[in-house]
């Protein structure tokens, strides 16, 4: 073994005894729907998905997506700059600006290079990045690697964000960097307080709403529309489609000249491949099926919401949740692992999230819910968690 690869698995040992490696599973098959699974020869239910409107397989969706691949292949061939910019790219650019009501919008392959593009291009030395301190990885990682002098704030405590803001020079550019809806504890930010503590500056305000985007608001346009913030409150909307949107990819929305300047700086959008044509008339269809099928919104918060309850009921910790994503926490790593491999043995699939993902004390499972879900298996996932309260294998919930 080499120098590299011992110090390589010396560093795996001690994850390892930490009880912090990860593993994946295999999916084997899925049904309709994507709920019910085979994952490494068991079946089960899911409860991990972020396909919260259950689109990932809907026909029109599937239909869309062949007929584009038959019409198109089944990739890009090149960057958009090059000639990987087709016909159903454009198309889909134009829809999204006008879906979440901005000029324009850019598709990225991931919302990670998205995020990373905004930060690289907006700022760097000598400039300022704000970030709420429980934001995604890919947000934190943006802003660390700007160059410009990086600071979190208490989680949605706008009080902190003024005071940071009001340390900013006069001469610096300073970017706030925020998740709408926060992936592991799923509570959604004070988009209007925020905004509003920005607007009296000359800062500018990203909001990712990975999670809120075809979830939250009266027609599906995420955190940002419920909340009732234009363009000029928040400035810079990114957004992915890998998940509610049951597709792939990502997109910034905002001014023609934000626009611009990430399709002509940005090197995550320049010097990568364009997503595959079929991917993208996919995601036309399913912005059309959100719109015409907006019960897959109500029903699934309807599911957060029964399930939440029955947290209650059980005594078992949680977080203010409202969206689909519903923690409920254990603390200790090994414990929650140990509820999580339980719950896999009967048959619910509910990973454990346990640090670095989430602050050290408070693992937890992860439990997420689509509109495909059926009340009953909601119910049932409830049953089992109460079963294994019952038993002591949940004891460490309750106070965490």
């Amino acid at each position: 073994m080499s120098r590299a690869d011992a110090r390589l698995a010396e560093e795996l040992a001690r994850q390892a005894a930490a009880g912090r490696s990860r593993r994946r599973r295999t999916v084997e098959a899925r049904e309709p729907g994507g709920v019910r699974v085979t994952v490494e020869g068991r079946e089960c239910l899911s409860f991990c998905s972020n396909d919260y409107l259950g689109l990932a397989d809907h026909p029109r969706i599937v239909a869309a997506f062949c007929a584009a691949a038959r019409r198109w292949g089944v990739g890009s061939g090149a960057s958009h700059l090059v000639s990987g910019h087709d016909a159903e790219h454009h198309a889909l650019e134009e829809e999204l600006a006008q879906f979440v009501a901005r000029p324009r919008a850019l598709l990225f392959s991931t919302g990670y290079m998205a995020n990373l593009a905004v930060a690289a291009v907006l700022v760097g030395r000598g400039d300022r990045v704000l970030e709420d301190r429980l934001n995604h990885a890919s947000l934190l990682d943006a802003g660390l690697g700007s160059g410009a002098r990086f600071a979190r704030f208490t989680h949605c405590d706008v009080a902190a964000l003024r005071a940071r803001l009001s340390k900013t020079g006069a001469t610096a550019r300073t970017l706030v960097m925020t998740d709408g809806v926060f992936s592991m504890d799923g509570d959604v930010a004070p988009l209007r307080e925020v905004a509003a503590a920005c607007r009296g500056t000359a800062a500018q305000l990203l909001v990712d709403d990975a999670h809120g985007f075809g979830v939250l608001g009266a027609n599906g346009a995420g955190a940002v529309e419920e909340a009732g913030l234009d363009v000029d409150d928040v400035p810079i909307l990114m957004c992915t489609l890998g998940k509610a949107a049951g597709t792939f990819g990502a997109f910034v929305a905002g001014s023609p000249t934000l626009i611009e300047s990430l399709l002509q700086r940005a090197r995550t959008y320049i010097y990568t491949t364009a997503l595959p044509p079929a991917v993208a008339a996919a995601t036309r269809e399913s912005l059309r099926v959100m719109r015409d099928e907006p019960w897959r919104r109500s029903l699934v918060l309807e599911h957060a919401a029964r399930f939440r309850a029955g947290l209650t009921d059980l005594g078992l910790a949680s977080l203010p949740s409202r969206t689909p994503i519903q923690p409920v926490l254990v603390g200790a790593d090994d414990a929650a692992v140990n509820v999580s491999n339980a719950l896999f043995e009967q048959g619910f699939w509910v990973p454990a999230i346990r640090p670095p993902t989430v602050p050290a004390g408070t693992a937890r499972l992860r439990v997420t819910f689509s509109a495909s879900h059926t009340s009953t298996q909601v119910e049932q996932l409830l049953a089992a968690l109460r079963a294994l309260r019952t038993s002591g294998v949940l004891r460490q919930a309750a106070s965490a």
